[in-house]
């Protein structure tokens, strides 16, 4: 499984922005800390060794040391000074400190002191507890300087590790990230609430003719971005209303033209040209009437109810029963959808004819999972090709290609079909049975 750091949403993506920048910035404040400690503690404890170890050089070039043993014994344990002509033995499990070896070097050099060597050690845990003081809580260290042949130890401390620093750190960053990103939640939060109501406005079906305006909230370019949405829907709905005037029109200039050639074809004394004439009037009615249902798909006065499907499809069986129709209801799932009934069933009588036309007869059958009903008409044909399956759907598109009504008419009903499951937030699919037939199914989202 893939794993998806980045964050989709708007909210998570800045709050996920601003935590890692945070954390980036906290890191970098304390490479920076731990750099200037370090430097502090090396300036600390160097100089405290370095001051000794120029007055113990002092001290011995004037042979204040040689005087009096017992005077010198009490300094050096005063000083915590060791002054000898060979290496001094280290404590075992002593650790060589080199950095501050070479800080001493370098600030010795700077009082034109030139050491042969100079060596820094850190005290094992028993003697650093026995030689640290309870309100100093550092660490002893030894530094040797081996200068003009002589070994000059003397005693200094360095502070602690950074276990506090990065103990500071942590309450710091815990502090900021609860300062910084709880607004800037509360920020994306209000830029993305009207964001997500203009996504599920966008989503909703045109045909709907839902001008109602959404609230322009949140911040100036989101509230703009709402108002030009605004315009654009209410453009939309005029433009489709004129077309339903436009194809209101159309459709009624046609027919009545129809219907007069219809009379007057009536008085045709040759029986067959008659009923040719009459067929062919019939099919150009029938194909008008198909094409304004296209056109019309989703629009109407027709409200949206809560259907319960199981008395829809038994009524659909009933009616091609009724007809003496080869249309039977199978397993139908006892749930309900928001749907506009006449649409639906104009919808799945398209795909019950196009079963019984090509299929021999129509089944119908209802499933429910995911949240999800699907509607599924299967028939006992032949089934459909891949290009046969993608194509079908488009207007005007036939599996039998004679263009004659008696066998597959105008190729309209996926169309319609198609674009009713679509206006009711839904989606039409065809797919062919591993056991032979062809099943087309309308899948909508169940209304608990």
């Amino acid at each position: 499984m893939k794993l998806r750091l980045w964050p989709r949403s708007l909210i998570g993506q800045l709050v996920f922005a601003v935590a890692v920048m945070l954390f980036v910035a906290q890191a970098i404040n304390f490479v920076l800390l731990s750099r200037g400690m370090r430097q502090q503690a090396l300036a600390h404890s160097g100089g405290m060794a370095v001051a000794r170890v120029i007055d113990a050089i002092e001290r011995d070039r004037r042979g204040d040391f040689r005087r009096s043993r017992d005077d010198e014994e009490a300094r050096e344990r005063a000083q915590k000074l060791v002054i000898s002509d060979t290496m001094p033995s280290l404590p075992v499990g002593a650790v060589r400190l080199p950095d501050l070896a070479d800080y001493v070097r370098g600030l010795l050099n700077e009082t034109n002191i030139r050491p042969d060597t100079v060596d820094a050690w850190m005290l094992p845990p028993r003697e650093r507890q026995r030689l640290r003081r309870p309100a100093f809580p550092d660490r002893a260290v030894i530094v040797v300087a081996k200068v003009e042949g002589r070994y000059f130890a003397v005693r200094t401390r360095i502070a602690p590790s950074g276990n506090r620093l990065q103990g500071f750190l942590v309450w710091q960053t815990l502090s900021l990230y609860l300062l910084l990103l709880v607004p800037v939640m509360l920020i994306a939060w209000r830029a993305a609430r009207p964001l997500r109501d203009l996504t599920r406005a966008t989503r909703a079906n045109p045909a709907l003719r839902d001008t109602t305006p959404l609230d322009e909230e949140g911040p100036s370019d989101v509230r703009d971005l709402i108002a030009a949405f605004n315009a654009y829907r209410l453009r939309i709905a005029t433009m489709l209303s004129d077309k339903d005037r436009m194809l209101g029109a159309v459709g009624h200039d046609l027919r009545t033209p129809l219907a007069s050639l219809r009379v007057r074809v009536e008085g045709v004394e040759d029986d067959r040209l008659r009923d040719k004439m009459i067929a062919s009037i019939d099919e150009m009615t029938a194909m008008l009437s198909d094409i304004l249902a296209l056109a019309r798909s989703g629009a109407g006065t027709e409200v949206q109810e809560r259907v319960p499907l199981r008395e829809l499809i038994g009524e659909l069986a009933a009616d091609y029963r009724e007809r003496d129709k080869d249309v039977v209801a199978g397993e139908v799932a006892d749930v309900h959808v928001l749907v506009r009934p006449m649409l639906l069933k104009r919808a799945l009588r398209n795909l019950a004819d196009n079963a019984i036309a090509y299929g021999v007869r129509a089944r119908l059958s209802v499933t429910a999972a995911a949240g999800r009903a699907r509607i599924i008409v299967s028939d006992d044909g032949p089934g459909l090709t891949d290009e046969q399956i993608r194509t079908l759907v488009e207007p005007f598109a036939r599996g039998e290609q004679s263009r004659n009504r008696a066998t597959g008419g105008a190729g309209l009903g996926l169309s319609i079909a198609r674009d009713i499951a679509d206006g009711e937030g839904g989606a039409l699919t065809l797919a062919n049975r591993a056991g032979g037939g062809l099943d087309a199914m309308i899948e909508l989202p169940v209304q608990a």
